[in-house]
């Protein structure tokens, strides 16, 4: 009889598949002698995750027992699984996937290059309890140096004078901002970080406790935000909040208005900046 949730053939699937798609060097095996099929063998999967070779052939053929939360986790590591894959690799098992331990603050070199490919755009990278990660060098002139300074957006957010009952745009960023840290803090129940953040703001920031005791969980959406900036001047641009699922980063865009000022100084700030 099949195990309750446990799908036998799209496990034994997607385990065959995962372990084709790699080399032995990147699990820092020896490539040894030419293979007659890419891969690894499934010893080698077998030996990196602690089991027996028996067991884990009956996996791939579909006729193994019911695994555990412990030798799917192995399996996890051995076959270098990402995070979406881990999550479905339990799932298939019948089991739910364990939660992940904190916010990712890897920022890839992909995502690295795309920042600093926006010239004139000034734009950022935060992790989900929003530590900047990433600055491009248009978005220093706005989060300045985080060398000496605030790395948290949420707490540097709330140090600053309430925004106008007039700007109803700020006040839904803030809101928006609230809410997204909250659905963080639920993602990740055993973060540290997060669990000291929201305690320390709750402590000192009425304006933080009265927006978390609404226990709001909402996506981003694009805000238009109007500043006077000390030496730039009054700005209009649009805030983006982009999610990068595979970390569960936020990229956060300023983009001014083709031909507007503001777009105008972005572009003389780019030249002076040398980018």
């Amino acid at each position: 009889m099949t195990e309750p949730g446990l799908r036998r053939d799209e496990l034994a699937t997607f385990l065959r598949t995962r372990r084709a798609r790699l080399r032995p060097a990147d699990v820092g095996l020896p490539d040894g002698v030419r293979r007659r099929t890419p891969g690894l063998r499934r010893q080698e999967v077998a030996q990196l995750a602690g089991l027996s070779v028996d067991y884990y052939v009956r996996l791939e053929q579909g006729r193994g027992p019911h695994p555990s939360r412990q030798v799917l986790a192995a399996l996890a590591r051995a076959l270098v699984l990402t995070r979406d894959e881990r999550e479905y690799l339990f799932r298939v098992a019948g089991q739910s996937p364990p939660p992940v331990p904190g916010p990712s603050r890897e920022v890839t070199p992909g995502l690295r290059h795309l920042i600093d490919a926006m010239t004139e755009t000034p734009a950022y990278v935060v992790d989900a309890k929003y530590d900047v990660l990433a600055v491009n060098r248009l978005a220093a002139h706005f989060v300045g140096d985080l060398s000496a300074g605030e790395r948290n957006m949420i707490r540097w957010m709330f140090r600053q004078p309430a925004p106008r009952p007039d700007d109803p745009e700020m006040l839904r960023f803030v809101r928006d901002s609230v809410a997204d840290l909250r659905a963080a803090y639920g993602r990740y129940p055993g973060d540290r970080g997060l669990a000291e953040l929201v305690t320390e703001l709750l402590g000192v920031s009425p304006r933080f406790a009265a927006l978390w005791a609404e226990h709001d969980v909402a996506e981003r959406r694009p805000v238009v935000k109007r500043v006077t900036h000390a030496e730039l001047g009054p700005l209009e641009f649009e805030c983006r909040v982009l999610l990068v699922p595979e970390t569960d980063q936020r990229l956060i865009v300023y983009t001014a208005a083709p031909g507007s000022p503001t777009r105008e100084v972005f572009r003389r700030l780019a030249d002076r900046v040398g980018t």
